[in-house]
């Protein structure tokens, strides 16, 4: 049984996600009202806010765990709120190649990108919502565990061999479905997704780069919210540190978009995360949390340092 169910915490999931949806109507309505080019200083300045508020949250949970069950209880549910989160938002990074790649295809202005992602996490949100519950009823059942935990281990040796950013944005689904059912412009029109022309409305080629990451989030998706509930069994807290992590995705790419190309190892790095939860999940479960977490940050840490040498060495290289 859950220590968190349902029916007895919605009012929590309730007010949860409408402080969720305040801090989204007070970024786009007061701080990117108007559409402008986000530096890095400032994109920087919003990751320390929502990594902040991540980590004031686990504190307010661990000190609510700890009033209501036991120390050791809340410091097992506090470092498994801190894994799923830090499992997300590394796995988010792998993402930051595919909206480079979306970006770059359909030609979107630095000052409306912030735009497209605003509304695509708010859709991830929403998705996640669904896969979560999804995964709470799914993952009951052992089996069931045991095949996702097959699906990761793939998933994380397809990506050994293939560069998430390969992929083309035009043969996405969603892109695919909207050239069907509407006409698109061959312009952009400002901050509009959609346009009257003629008295037809017209799709905008930003419509379909917020189609193009929308569908990458709902695969993206499908390994990361089992991927969590393999570090935990608590729906409470996939869904908070999936939240958490996918708040502070916009702000990150922002900072990351132009150094991307030199985690040219990361991939390795989150193949290998996905790995060990996968036999995790099918074979090495169950497996101390704090053990995870710090297999975890190596995998990470380990690729993302790696790359950086190697990105350094590259430069130096190719100074005369």
């Amino acid at each position: 049984m859950p220590l968190f169910p349902f029916a007895e915490y919605w009012w929590f999931y309730l007010g949860f996600t409408l402080f969720v949806l305040a801090m989204l109507a007070i970024d786009l309505g007061v701080f990117h009202r108007k559409a402008h080019d986000v530096s890095v200083r400032e994109a920087a300045r919003w990751s320390a806010v929502w990594i902040a508020l991540s980590l004031v949250f686990n504190v307010l949970l661990y000190r609510y765990a700890a009033a209501h069950f036991s120390a050791e209880v809340a410091g097992e549910i506090a470092l498994e709120f801190l894994a799923g989160y830090v499992v997300e938002y590394t796995l988010s990074i792998d993402n930051m190649f595919v909206f480079v790649v979306i970006f770059s295809f359909f030609s979107v202005p630095s000052h409306l990108q912030h735009r497209v992602l605003f509304y695509g996490i708010l859709g991830a949100l929403i998705f996640r919502a669904i896969f979560i519950a999804l995964g709470s009823v799914l993952l009951s059942y052992h089996a069931v565990v045991i095949v996702f935990g097959v699906i990761l281990i793939a998933t994380g040796a397809r990506m050994l061999f293939h560069d998430s950013g390969e992929s083309s944005p035009d043969r996405n689904p969603l892109v695919r479905l909207t050239r069907r059912l509407l006409p698109v412009t061959d312009t952009f029109h400002g901050k509009h997704f959609f346009i009257r022309i003629d008295g037809v409305w017209h799709a905008t080629p930003l419509l379909l780069a917020l189609m193009a990451i929308e569908m990458s989030d709902i695969v993206f998706a499908i390994d990361s919210v089992p991927a969590i509930f393999a570090l935990t069994s608590e729906p409470l807290i996939v869904f908070t540190s999936n939240v958490f992590a996918i708040l502070g995705l916009r702000s990150l790419y922002f900072v990351l978009a132009a150094a991307v190309v030199k985690f040219s190892l990361l991939r390795f790095g989150l193949a290998g995360v996905l790995i060990f939860i996968g036999l995790k999940m099918s074979w090495l479960n169950p497996f101390p949390i704090t053990w995870s977490l710090a297999i975890i940050a190596a995998l990470i840490g380990g690729s993302i340092v790696a790359s950086l040498l190697v990105a350094k060495r590259a430069e130096s290289a190719a100074d005369p």
